[in-house]
């Protein structure tokens, strides 16, 4: 419903077809993702070959990515930045994939891994392998998983308990961090808690000085989502009907985006705003109703068998997961995102 509606504002205004074309792969692929996932897993009845493929894949990416942390780089001398630069912003597939291991004994029975010394040292590298990409969202959707997966972001008197601490233990860490002082040019793990300190009015802070390139950099998110409600609230009527594929939003100055310097973007970090951007209120609504279907999964687990109630929660933490990520990253519509590939397969095992 969501891809439909982004040819109504094409259909009303005229864009150039490169950037109309553009639009459609990103509303395209992750109904393209999911229908490949689910149609590679759902003739077969046993869920513990999804559970190692997505194992495997994410075990594959750990040890690219370490490999070229460890051996490939300086690492002792490098910055956390050019660390990130040469070998990856992300990969959530390995927490999709670290937890498919963890969970693997009380899921499927028995453990992916039988040698505990193996099981263990795949543990830790996966640790090792998720902490070294220093990405701030990685760390949140890590413990978003174990949350979700312990039970937790099921809205009960404990799961309030397990909520309430873990705000108490957020405004701690953040009371702590705005008592010290951080310079923005750290270096190291300084610039690694720089990001932490800045990242929620990165997304949030509504008043950017665009002259002040320190103050836009470290705001850029909400500078963009900013520039695309201004530019709706012009035309009234795209609140409605969105503005549609190939619409553009203006940023005001040439901004080093990619390879080039950039006035007009099509896709914003925040996805959100990007779906209204594009298709409009409607947009905006089935998208908060496919991400509910998901997270409401966690709701309906308790009478299911072991193997159901995982794939249940973990269909839960794809919904929780773009929840979250559709604030900072467009969520389902990266084109990087690979986890559509696992919703798909865990829908095709999917009962209630």
């Amino acid at each position: 419903m969501i891809f439909s509606l982004g040819f109504l504002g094409f259909f009303v205004n005229s864009y150039p077809l490169t950037f109309v074309f553009k639009d459609i792969t990103y509303f395209l692929k992750p109904i393209i993702g999911v229908a490949i996932g689910y149609i590679i897993f759902y003739k077969n009845e046993d869920i513990e070959v999804f559970v190692k493929n997505i194992f495997f894949i994410g075990l594959i990416s750990v040890i690219i990515h370490l490999s070229g942390v460890l051996f490939f780089s300086n690492f002792l001398k490098s910055s956390i930045s050019d660390i990130r630069g040469d070998y990856g912003l992300d990969s959530f597939i390995e927490i999709f994939a670290f937890y498919f291991l963890f969970y693997s004994k009380k899921w499927l029975g028995q453990r992916l891994i039988e040698n505990k010394t193996k099981y263990w040292i795949c543990i830790v590298i996966f640790l090792v392998s998720i902490f070294f990409y220093f990405s701030r969202t990685m760390l949140i959707v890590f413990f978003l998983g174990y949350f979700t997966l312990q039970g937790y972001t099921k809205i009960t008197k404990s799961s309030l308990k397990y909520i309430g601490l873990l705000v108490i233990c957020v405004v701690l860490f953040y009371s702590y961090l705005f008592s010290i002082k951080i310079q923005r040019n750290s270096t190291g793990i300084e610039a690694f808690l720089y990001k932490i300190k800045i990242a929620p009015e990165e997304i949030f802070k509504s008043k950017i000085d665009r002259e002040n390139h320190k103050n836009l950099w470290d705001h850029w998110r909400a500078y963009e989502a900013k520039r695309a409600l201004a530019l709706m609230n012009e035309n009234k009527e795209s609140y409605v009907m969105g503005n549609g594929f190939g619409s553009l939003v203006n940023l005001k100055f040439k901004a080093p985006v990619g390879e080039e310097d950039m006035k007009y973007i099509s896709r914003l970090h925040n996805g959100y705003i990007f779906v209204f951007y594009k298709t409009g209120i409607f947009g905006l609504l089935f998208l908060f109703y496919f991400l509910s279907k998901l997270y409401s999964k966690t709701y309906r687990s308790e009478q299911l068998k072991s193997k159901q109630f995982y794939n249940n929660k973990f269909l839960s933490f794809v919904g929780i997961f773009y929840i979250f990520t559709f604030l900072i990253i467009t969520g389902i519509y990266i084109p990087k995102d690979i986890v559509v590939f696992v919703l798909g397969g865990a829908l095709s095992y999917n009962q209630i």
